[in-house]
């Protein structure tokens, strides 16, 4: 019998006991990957602290714990974070605090392939230790990495310096594949990577009666017949939240619930209140991922009009449950929606996104024909085509 392939994943993006569900896909990914036979996973999740761990540092310098995690070896070292000016040296840092931990797994079990499973500052760090470890590399694109951090020239540069080092690269979309061609790296090594899916969890719900525990479970009364929006993002400008609660104004007794927390939210509780609609703003934070396909079943659809993206995992999530979209042609928005069940594709304007939400409840697809959008997307399809990919790059 052969041994597993073993791959070193490097994630500044991934779950913590202080964050538990930050870079929750990453996780899901790697750990789908890890429940193959082939496969061994292990993931170092470097946690930047300040050199006083103050405020909100100080549970995420406590976090920075090693353990065996849904099948997954995690290794959380940590590295001198400079909050605000930092961005510029941190995948050399980051390198640099890593290399000794990876010499010494390599050391002990040797690794197939190093992998970095978002473009900046993580894909940089990834390539100087593959060349290091004499390995294989390969780069994912997840969206933010690729459209905010290609739009610094400090970062391109470093970005395309390890886009040209590495052997692969991946992208959750062909529009994003397109946009980090049109930053200079070769279109020829990107491979399309969508995102997968939790099938049992995410589904349609049986809507009877689902409205009313949601309600109750969230100690917010929900009426059955009136429009109930949701909307699931971090609260950050790019996502367009403030157009979502902008239309309601406009769509009586329609309710918002707002999921995810970000530096954006009391801004968009000053808009709730200015345009008279606190009491139908709901800010939900951060929710267990067993209630999320409920409230997005629940809803009529789900709003997310981002400025950019890659290829959203709300998105998804929300059409696995039935709930149609109203979202800006972002990222792979047209890989998604490609027929009007799917919801609509509007123009990043108040007047449009108000004018898709009330197409859609005048005319609100069934929850299957929603469904069958998603039918391609599963954690074990993800994970197969991962699973080939690596293997040619060994």
């Amino acid at each position: 019998m052969s041994h597993p392939k073993r791959v070193l994943s490097l994630s500044t993006l991934y779950p913590n006991t202080h964050m538990p569900r930050f870079g929750t896909f990453v996780a899901r990914s790697l750990e789908a990957l890890a429940a193959r036979d082939a496969w061994e996973v292990t993931v170092i999740n470097p946690i930047g602290v300040p050199p006083i761990a103050f405020g909100k540092y100080r549970p995420l310098a406590a976090a920075a714990t090693d353990g065996m995690e849904q099948g997954v070896a995690v290794y959380r070292p940590r590295f001198t974070l400079i909050p605000n000016v930092g961005t510029r040296i941190n995948p050399g840092v980051i390198a640099r605090k890593v290399l000794p931990l990876a010499k010494r797994l390599h050391a002990d079990n040797p690794f197939d392939l190093v992998d970095a499973q978002f473009f900046y500052p993580d894909g940089p760090a990834a390539a100087w230790i593959a060349h290091e470890l004499g390995l294989p590399c390969s780069i994912k694109a997840r969206g933010s990495d690729i459209n905010f951090w290609g739009g610094k020239p400090y970062a391109l540069e470093q970005m395309l310096d390890a886009a040209g080092r590495a052997n692969g690269l991946l992208a959750v979309s062909d529009a994003l594949a397109r946009e980090m061609s049109a930053l200079g790296m070769d279109y020829n090594k990107i491979t399309l990577h969508y995102t997968g899916l939790d099938r049992d969890r995410f589904r349609p719900l049986d809507h009877v009666g689902l409205r009313g525990m949601l309600g109750q479970t969230l100690d917010i009364a929900l009426p059955e017949g009136k429009p109930l929006l949701a909307s699931v993002g971090g609260l950050i400008e790019r996502k367009g939240q403030d157009l979502a609660i902008g239309a309601l104004a406009n769509i009586p007794g329609a309710q918002l619930l707002l999921v995810g927390h970000g530096p954006d939210e009391q801004h968009l509780r000053n808009l709730a209140r200015d345009m008279r609609v606190e009491d139908r703003v709901h800010f939900l934070g951060s929710v267990d991922h067993d209630l999320l396909p409920v409230i997005l079943s629940a809803a009529d659809i789900m709003v997310l009009p981002s400025a950019s993206e890659g290829l959203a995992n709300a998105w998804v999530e929300a059409l696995a449950c039935g709930t149609p979209l109203v979202i800006s042609n972002a990222g792979g928005a047209r890989e998604l929606v490609a027929s009007p069940d799917a919801g609509m594709i509007v123009e990043r304007t108040l007047e449009a996104v108000t004018a898709g939400i009330e197409h859609l409840l005048a005319n609100p697809p069934t929850p299957e024909a929603v469904a069958a959008n998603a039918e391609r997307f599963s954690w074990d399809e993800h994970a197969r085509l991962l699973d080939e990919y690596y293997s040619r790059l060994i």
